[in-house]
């Protein structure tokens, strides 16, 4: 029987021509971020099931690779619930393995804490478009900073990154989880209903406020509710300021310091951006995460059509781990959807054009073919991308596929002569 030679399913091989695009997209990430100072970290792709599966992931818990035990600790014949089995997983982020990092290393790490970490995370979720079960997640966190200087420097060091990469024209949305609730809260639904209303609410890009609305009456809330919160989002549309019209209408049930505490972020930001993008409040955006405590925020291009990155605040997540929370803030940029507009955009990696084969025929003598590798060697010290390889009988076959490959320059060296 032949092995299975296609990748598993939502797993894929990256050609050459899509990594020199992500070995760029990396070395300009990590050389942005670390002019804002945060510190290149690594934890492993394996975690504890516990802590994996601590109700912090959402619907991502869902999605979880378990990893059987091994050994004498796997006994099949005296399992009888899924704990006798498992003990462990693969990440479905980076957040959870950071905060576990964190939290045991804490003493030895400067506060606050900036940290950037890339790697590979693992999702047993429906493949699609910029979807995959093994994608590389890109996120960057500040840790012991309470104050809003972490939301607006991990703002800022995220767009300037997108701007280094070309993007122009996006949108950062922002929201404050605790003017969700107060919403919520004001139009008459009982804390137990405020994640099924957020989960509807979520929904709104798609289905619009009518849809919404069914949506929530079908579930059995009240219509009064319904109508109150719903016309929040009405009012909102028609007032020149949405974030102060909100603020008028819910301010009994939130406090001051959390609308100034967003306006401050907006207008911080907006004051000294360095790419061309626009920060504003939206309401309906709610993340999917249930460990986030204040300030959410996600990344909205239109050439893709859904969020390509986003974060926010969670200050208690460090001390489900320690028993003492810990301010936390992160943002994490979707790396895979990124990689794939700038692939359909048509772009090249600086450099890229700047590479040549030498096509050495076959039978040239060792004295030559050392001058030959010689010459190469002084073109890459030159900055030029060079491969050497030998010429095939179909060189015109050969010239062809390499063209595919970004090759815009041939040198071919024959027995007797060397030819241009």
């Amino acid at each position: 029987m032949a092995l299975v030679k296609k990748p598993v399913t939502g797993m894929k091989d990256i050609l050459p021509a899509e990594m020199q695009i992500r070995d760029y997209v990396i070395g300009v990430i990590k050389e942005t971020y670390s002019k804002f100072g945060f510190n290149t970290i690594e934890t492993p792709c394996v975690e504890n099931i516990a802590n994996l599966s601590s109700k912090n992931g959402g619907e991502n818990e869902k999605l979880i690779f378990k990893i059987l035990k091994r050994g004498e600790k796997l006994n099949l014949e005296t399992a009888r619930e899924e704990t006798d089995v498992t003990d462990s997983g693969l990440r479905y982020d980076l957040t959870v393995p950071l905060v576990r990092y964190y939290s045991n290393n804490g003493n030895n790490l400067p506060s606050p804490f900036k940290a950037l970490q890339i790697g590979p995370v693992w999702r047993a979720d429906r493949p699609q478009r910029g979807r995959y079960r093994q994608f590389y997640q890109c996120d960057i966190d500040i840790l012991g900073e309470a104050s809003n200087l972490a939301e607006i420097e991990l703002i800022l060091a995220t767009t300037t990154t997108l701007g280094r990469l070309g993007f122009k024209g996006f949108q950062i949305r922002i929201n404050e989880r605790r003017i969700l609730k107060a919403m919520a809260a004001y139009s008459g639904f009982s804390e137990s209903d405020y994640d099924t209303v957020f989960i509807i609410l979520d929904k709104m890009d798609k289905i619009g406020l009518e849809g919404v609305e069914e949506e929530l009456l079908k579930e059995g809330y009240d219509k009064e509710s319904v109508d109150k919160y719903l016309g929040l989002f009405k009012g909102m549309e028609t007032a020149e300021n949405g974030l102060n019209y909100i603020a008028g209408e819910i301010k009994d049930f939130l406090d001051d310091d959390v609308m100034n505490n967003l306006e401050e972020i907006i207008e911080s930001v907006s004051a000294t951006k360095s790419s061309d993008f626009e920060i504003i409040f939206d309401p309906t955006l709610v993340r999917g995460m249930s460990y986030y405590t204040g300030t959410i925020f996600e990344i909205a291009i239109a050439e893709f059509g859904a969020a390509v990155g986003g974060g926010g605040r969670y200050d208690k997540m460090v001390g489900q781990f320690t028993g003492n929370d810990t301010p936390a803030c992160g943002f994490s940029i979707g790396f895979e959807r990124i990689v794939l507009l700038l692939m359909e955009s048509g772009f090249k990696a600086p450099g890229a054009d700047k590479k040549a084969a030498y096509l050495i025929e076959k039978g040239v003598p060792k004295d030559r073919l050392c001058e030959i590798i010689g010459k190469a060697q002084e073109a890459r010290n030159d900055g030029t991308q060079v491969l050497v390889a030998r010429m095939n009988k179909n060189k015109k076959f050969q010239k062809e596929n390499l063209e595919k490959e970004g090759y815009t320059e041939f040198v071919e060296f024959y027995k007797e002569e060397m030819k241009k």
